[in-house]
């Protein structure tokens, strides 16, 4: 399969294009406005044909597919050339800059007959993916509950406040991610925030899911990158699953008590089970998550099944992300 990417920065070189040479593809063309980054690019994966204009990369010859990760604005108008090309898309969140773009995108996806996949890795992260499978394996029974934490810093914000990347490259991850663990569909969103200083905002939000379930997510701009950011909680019946930082999973069942049981020992059935990777083993492992949602994303690109994350999901992500918008910034 021949892919060309439009879009060669950090995230891009570094994290995306990687994972995605990891599977059997051609890096067939590449397309940056900067011509540094471009020139980077190219010499870092050998791929000749370097484009400044993207029409220039969907006009090269013989690709099957294209990629990007070239922010909100650029995603939706480059995504619907790609997908009037009959191009099918990989684009990184979010699929545009409101959920009119993203509908938009679902429009001409479904015109084109062409899959468009989001960069919603979280689903994929190890310890997520882990949860996930526990949540659908069966003996977990049904989810009761979600609580999600994830923190940044105040990146965004230099000069004048706009919490515009951080809801559209940060808080969207989470109004997706939730009802992916809790295997149901969100219903309703309501937020409270409290701002220490300007670009300094804290978020709590209430989630409602169509299971009945409930759910707490806590986001905000007021902690280091540097300490750990994220922790999730699914809750059942003497059921609970822990993921901290996408890589240590916890599984809690409903172990007896043992400090009175002098034959104490511990029970495969009951006790708790914890996974971590091995990061000292020479393996190209990605906990994160790309390598893995590319694999399925280049399924969806051949026409199998996967369970990728595609448009729709993303209009629906989009969505929520508007009310909890609304709610904050009034």
């Amino acid at each position: 399969m021949k892919i060309g990417w439009i879009g060669c920065g950090t995230h891009a070189s570094q994290m995306l294009l990687p994972q995605l040479l990891r599977h059997d593809v051609e890096l067939a063309a590449l397309c940056d406005v900067d011509g540094a980054a471009l020139a980077r690019a190219a010499r870092q994966f050998g791929v000749c044909a370097a484009y400044a204009d993207h029409r220039d990369l969907l006009a090269h010859p013989g690709l099957d597919a294209v990629g990007m990760a070239v922010g909100p604005a650029a995603h939706h108008a480059i995504g619907l050339a790609a997908l009037a090309k009959g191009l099918p898309v990989f684009m990184e969140k979010p699929p545009g800059g409101n959920l009119a773009q993203a509908e938009e995108l679902l429009a001409a996806s479904e015109r084109a007959g062409k899959p468009l996949v989001l960069g919603f890795m979280k689903r994929w992260s190890i310890g997520n993916r882990i949860a996930g499978n526990i949540v659908r394996g069966g003996e977990f029974g049904p989810v009761l509950g979600f609580y999600g934490s994830y923190m940044t810093a105040p990146t965004y914000f230099r000069g004048a406040v706009d919490y515009s990347g951080f809801f559209l490259h940060h808080c969207v991850h989470y109004m997706d991610l939730p009802a992916f663990l809790a295997a149901s569909p969100i219903r309703e969103i309501s937020a409270r925030k409290v701002e220490s200083g300007p670009g300094r905002l804290l978020m709590h939000i209430a989630l409602g899911f169509d299971s009945g379930a409930i759910g707490t997510v806590v986001m905000g701009t007021v902690q280091s990158r540097g300490t750990p950011m994220e922790f999730i909680q699914v809750m059942g019946d003497h059921r609970r699953l822990e993921v901290r930082n996408v890589i240590d999973v916890t599984y809690y069942r409903d172990p007896a008590f043992k400090t009175q049981d002098l034959g104490a020992t511990l029970s495969g059935a009951e006790d708790a089970l914890t996974w971590s990777p091995n990061f000292t083993a020479a393996a190209n492992e990605d906990v994160k998550g790309y390598h893995a949602l590319l694999e399925v994303t280049l399924k969806a690109f051949r026409g199998e099944a996967a369970d990728a994350p595609t448009i729709r999901d993303g209009v629906t992500a989009m969505r929520h992300l508007e009310t909890l918008r609304r709610q904050v910034e009034g």
